[in-house]
């Protein structure tokens, strides 16, 4: 048989704890979303100071890489819109709350403290999207950098002493200057026959 038996009398320390307990309890969603707010307003002064100043800066013009790393930087920036459109949403959910009203007779003790976890949670993925996002842009930039470039035009020029193919390379007095597989040859425009443009030069 089980007995009862009733507790011991409260004492000061365990009364103060309680009182401490209580307050952190109290505190602790205003807490979290200060933390939020400070999250949310340092990570948008990275972002655009990164942007802003320039300091993330690569090919202004990236149809100028070769195939297929322009689709490359392509998907890498709609992932870094995609992971910064929801970091931006995790944190604005952490620091302000969910957009919707809750009525009073369904509130409860605790549900301060469930939403204190919940914002806490949303901060976490707020900051891994929203540092995801800073990555994602670092390494489009950084593959505009050290992609290989799309190949210059070509240019097939027929000549009395037969056909000269290459990229321009420079163009004075009459004289077209052009890259070819043995290295640059000048031709006279004078003496062409024909010039047109190619996508890659005859080989043999």
């Amino acid at each position: 048989m089980i007995r009862l038996s009733p507790g011991g009398k409260p004492t000061v320390s365990g009364h103060r704890t309680a009182q401490a307990v209580q307050r952190l309890l109290r505190d602790e969603l205003p807490r979290v979303r200060a933390a939020a707010t400070a999250w949310r307003n340092g990570l948008a002064g990275l972002l655009a100071g990164l942007l802003g100043f320039s300091l993330i800066k690569g090919r202004s013009d990236v149809s100028r890489l070769a195939p297929p790393w322009d689709v490359v930087v392509g998907g890498l920036l709609l992932a870094a819109l995609l992971a910064g459109a929801a970091g931006a949403f995790m944190l604005l959910w952490a620091a302000h709350g969910r957009p919707a009203a809750v009525e009073r007779r369904k509130l409860r003790a605790g549900d301060d403290h469930d939403e204190a976890m919940r914002a806490r949670r949303a901060l976490d993925r707020g900051i891994v999207l929203t540092l995801l996002c800073t990555a994602l842009l670092v390494a489009a930039v950084g593959v505009t950098w050290y992609g290989p470039a799309k190949d210059a035009p070509r240019l097939q020029v027929t000549t009395p002493d037969g056909d000269v193919c290459g990229s321009i390379v420079r163009m004075a007095r009459g004289t077209l200057t052009l890259k070819t597989a043995g290295g640059e040859t000048g031709v006279e425009l004078a003496t062409a026959t024909g010039i047109r443009a190619v996508e890659t030069c005859p080989t043999g």
